[in-house]
């Protein structure tokens, strides 16, 4: 027999008297549970997506008849996800809580929507179900978890127990929840933009450009006759119809100062919404263009940059990787593994105040303070400042036999061979593959042997299935390689945008769009660029490792692998 919390039974005897009450606060304005509709709105997706109610303490539940939990440990967000469409893991189906799913009946069969019942097949023709929710029957599945016909939901949803105004809040917001489609929808087209700032070179953007403007225009181009099929088609005409869009995309190019972008993304903006961002380049900071896109709640997939935002909380914009910050990151976690190395043997960063620099030594100053090992020691390097032989003498004789993490370009390693010379050279010297970028052999051959290498791309032996599919795209398409690294990661996006979509069908809201991205598979072959792309809830960087690597002798080094990609 399932024992129901006394304060639960006390909520479902109250609940006849809560729907008056709201209907009579309904009547009387726009006041939701004494707040503005915003602030209704508001609170409501803190409890959605923490499970925090209003006063700032956590809900209160049950799961599984009588186990008591908070609602920080079982979101709503967490399984019906942030748009409320649901989910399906394993054999678990978790049906949608949004507004537009919740307030209609449920029809047998998935998308039987507005087809004639004579035309339905014989399966789909039983009847709904379950009947649409109203007010007082949700809130009584949240209570009590019963559908409106009065059949037990699945134990383990969790029974709420939320005071009236609580209560008002919550079924306020649910009824809200991907009610209407986002801006950039309209009834024929999904309207995309890539951003492009200024200061990229015109090769690199025609690079980046070309294989997006491709896609584009291939999927338009197929979307006229999925129209046609979907006009002349089954019982499944409508639903199918809806699904179709035409896909648009605008260039929004960025001039000047990174301070001024802010003003003309929301021009760009204001003149035309859109439903995401694809693609994108700079050379400088993704900073405004990522706090933009989290203001206006605008998905922006994969855009190119060495300078991602690293943030473990936001929400709109998905990396390809953490960038820069991620070889950084990679060095501290791999000198960490390694069992035989002594907790207090010296570790010393050189760098230069350049934007590279400071990013590689935040990142590894940072997961340091995070694994609980002691900071490094840093030398940073003026602008004018040379890295002389005296120079890395001076510093081998300071520190001897250190760990030396040195995030410095080709042109300032000429004198490094000094180390080598040293009584007291270092026990590990350290690299950024993406400083070197293709000039691994300005390494010395004197230090290759005690010189590693965080290396953020498919090692060079693995690039050919992947490339070759690829390049033959490009080539079908009539576009030159010119910078196959951009090119690859475009080909990428667009890959992901059919699949999004496709999973999407006719819901077309940018939070189930992003939703759906995390829960796609990983990916080892759509991406040349990296060994894997990884997804996840909630997770904004899709390559998350590192190879470590060393260099054989001779002026055209190959790779010597010494970890594996992800390091933990």
């Amino acid at each position: 027999m399932i024992r129901i919390p006394a304060s639960l039974q006390r909520c479902i005897m109250l609940l006849p008297v809560v729907i008056a009450l709201w209907t009579t606060a309904a009547e009387a304005g726009d006041l939701i549970a004494g707040f503005s509709r915003d602030e209704a709105l508001r609170l409501g997706e803190r409890m959605y997506r923490e499970g925090i109610l209003p006063s700032g303490e956590p809900m209160q539940a049950v799961v599984e008849g009588d186990i008591p939990v908070e609602g920080t440990m079982f979101t709503c967000v967490s399984c019906h996800l942030r748009s409320g469409l649901g989910s399906n893991e394993g054999t678990v189906f978790t049906p949608p809580t949004n507004g537009a799913a919740l307030y209609k009946p449920l029809p047998r069969g998935q998308g039987v929507i507005g087809a004639p019942k004579e035309q339905l097949p014989k399966e789909y023709s039983g009847g709904d179900i379950r009947p649409a929710y109203t007010d007082t029957s949700l809130a009584m599945a949240l209570l009590a978890g019963v559908d409106p016909e009065g059949r037990k939901l699945n134990d383990i949803m969790p029974r709420y127990m939320l005071s009236e105004r609580d209560m008002e809040i919550m079924v306020f917001y649910l009824k809200n929840l991907s009610a209407e489609f986002s801006p950039g929808v309209t009834d024929t087209t999904l309207r995309f933009a890539t951003v492009i700032t200024d200061e990229v070179p015109q090769k690199d953007r025609e690079a980046m450009l070309a294989p997006l403007t491709a896609y584009f225009r291939d999927r338009t181009s197929q979307s006229r006759h999925q129209e046609k099929r979907a006009k002349h088609g089954g019982p499944f005409l409508e639903e199918m119809y809806s699904s179709y869009r035409k896909i648009a995309l605008s260039t929004w190019e960025l001039k000047g100062a990174p301070e001024t972008w802010q003003s003309q993304l929301e021009a760009y903006y204001k003149k035309e919404p859109v439903f995401a961002l694809a693609g994108g380049i700079t050379t400088l900071g993704w900073d405004p263009i990522h706090r933009f896109c989290e203001q206006q709640k605008i998905p922006c997939i994969f855009p190119i940059t060495d300078y991602p935002v690293i943030t473990e909380t936001d929400w709109y914009t998905l990396y390809f990787s953490k960038g820069l910050y991620q070889e950084g990151e990679a060095v501290a976690r791999y000198l960490r593994s390694l069992a035989d190395l002594p907790a207090d043997v010296p570790v010393i960063q050189v760098f230069r105040n350049t934007r590279e620099g400071m990013v590689l030594s935040r990142a590894f100053r940072e997961t340091r303070r995070k694994l609980g090992l002691p900071l490094p020691e840093d030398r940073a390097l003026s602008p004018g400042e040379t890295a002389t032989t005296e120079f890395w003498s001076k510093l081998a004789d300071t520190y001897p036999a250190a760990i030396l993490v040195v995030w410095l370009s080709p042109k300032d390693l000429d004198t490094i061979a000094a180390l080598a010379k040293s009584p007291h050279k270092p026990k590990m010297v350290f690299m950024a593959a993406s400083l070197l970028d293709t000039a691994l052999s300005a390494v010395p051959e004197r230090i290759r042997p005690f010189t590693y290498i965080a290396y953020p791309y498919r090692l060079p032996r693995d690039k050919h299935r992947s490339r070759l599919v690829i390049e033959n795209w490009l080539r079908i398409k009539k576009i030159p390689v010119t910078n196959f690294a951009i090119q690859s990661r475009m080909y990428f996006v667009g890959w992901m945008i059919s699949e999004a979509l496709m999973m999407m069908q006719s819901d077309f809201y940018r939070d189930y769009f992003l939703d759906v991205i995390d829960m796609a598979n990983d990916q080892t072959y759509s991406i040349a660029v990296y060994p894997r792309v990884s997804f996840g809830p909630g997770q904004r960087y899709a390559a998350k490792g590192c190879y470590i690597v060393q260099l054989t002798s001779g002026p055209t080094p190959e790779l010597i692998q010494k970890s594996d990609w992800v390091i933990h």
